[in-house]
Order: C-alpha cells, then structure tokens, then sequence
C-alpha cells in the first residue's frame, strides 16, 4: 500500500520530533513527508536538524525556515538570534537545500502554506475572533495550478481534513511541535488546538480512494515548556504546556 507519514510545523520541539519518530516507527512507516516551518522556535533547533538530517524523507521549508536563510531584519527578534546562534552551518545548509513546495509520485502537492506563499493560510480565513474554515470558492482559486489528487499544507497547525468537490483531497496534519500560538498578521489573532499534544497524520492510498488518520500523541510537553521559560519564552511555554493560545 502507497503510505506517508505526514509532520509539519516541528518548530525546534525535539520531544516532540522524538516521540512523533517513535510512533511512526511503531505503526512501520518509512515514507515520511515534512512540510516545513521545523527549526525555528525557543527549544532545540540544532538537535532538531541533526535528528531530521539521520532520517529519510522528503521536506519542504516553510516561512519561518525561510525567515532564518533571509538576509535578518534588524533589529532580529530574541528567538531567531537563539535559532541562527544555535544552528551550525551544515544545518543551514540542509535547510537552505529544502524547496518551498514539491511533487512526491505524482500525485501529491506539497506546500507550506499555499501553493504560492509559504505566509498564506490555505484553509482558514483569518480575523480577531480566530481562524474559520474557508469556502471551497476560495479555496479553489489558490489552486489553479494544482492537478494532484492530493495537497499536503501545514501552517496553521490545526489538523484539517477538507475534500474539494472540484479538486483535491487537502490535509492538514496539524503540528509536531507547537499546539497553539498568537499571531499578529495578517490581523491579530490565535489558533488553538486544546490540547498539548504532538500532532501528525497518516495518509494511504487504497482501492476508494485516499484514507487519512490524524494522530495524537503524548510527550513530556512539561520539559519543553521549561525549556522556553528558561530562554524567557513564557508565551510559548503556555501554549506548549494547554495547546491555548
């Protein structure tokens, strides 16, 4: 059977990166697809490279991957200067050698956010009060150039499954690493999860069609939030700590 394990969005979390590796390996799963966003965030960026550079699979990187390669704003936010001091030079070189989207057998579509911007959410229209699901009108006309039967998306971090009627079967698989967060673009906001968990999914393509099971795991989230309070991230140790945002 034609299987993926799908991660995104590890942001640094190596507990997280660890226990989600564990139970793909449990379940014996050895394609493993990553869509991006994987090293930036207060915890282990450089233990995340060096597990992620051991393993195969095929990547992609994704706005914040992006943001670390780029030529820094100054002045640089506290946690990127954590991410770039922590990092080695063969990290970002590994980084830097990811794609921004990708084509796997044919017939699936890789992206981080939208086929076209790594920053754009794909599924959600985003206002003050949160993220809401958005019309397959919409949806539909950032993929024009998408012809797979399948688009994988991270971004958001919260686990999607969403068939277009004209289109392609889209998943989210949620986030390795991060459960919640605030943003202030493009309006202040937050997506939530509720929970603490690690988050991927798993997708299988079979005789109706493409399956999909979105998975939840457990981890020691309490040692990753103290690692961000100990870097003065206390925002993200309660998201890490609730999967509140």
């Amino acid at each position: 059977m034609e299987q993926y394990a799908v991660i995104s969005d590890v942001h640094a979390n190596i507990w997280t990166l660890e226990a989600v590796l564990t139970d793909i390996a449990r379940r014996g799963l050895d394609q493993i697809i990553n869509l991006g966003d994987t090293l930036y965030g207060p915890l282990e960026p450089q233990a995340v490279a060096e597990c992620l550079m051991k393993v195969p699979l095929v990547s992609i990187r994704g706005n914040q991957d992006r943001q670390l390669l780029e030529q820094p704003i100054s002045p640089v936010s506290p946690i990127q200067a954590y991410v770039l001091q922590d990092l080695s030079s063969r990290s970002l070189d590994w980084l830097a050698a990811q794609p921004a989207t990708r084509l796997v057998a044919d017939s699936l579509f890789l992206c981080h956010g939208t086929p076209s911007s790594d920053h754009t959410y794909l599924l959600e229209t985003i206002t003050p009060a949160g993220g809401f699901l958005q019309e397959p009108a919409a949806i539909q006309a950032a993929l024009t150039e998408v012809h797979q039967a399948v688009l994988l998306c991270g971004h958001s971090h919260i686990p999607r499954i969403l068939q277009l009627p004209a289109g392609p079967l889209i998943v989210n698989p949620g986030s390795v690493g991060l459960p919640a967060y605030s943003d202030d673009l493009p309006v202040a906001h937050k997506l939530e999860t509720g929970s603490p968990h690690a988050r991927y999914a798993i997708i299988a393509k079979t005789a109706a069609g493409w399956s999909v099971e979105q998975i939840a795991v457990p981890y020691d989230w309490d040692k990753a939030a103290s690692r961000a309070r100990r870097l003065g991230q206390d925002k993200w140790a309660g998201w890490l700590e609730t999967g509140r945002a």
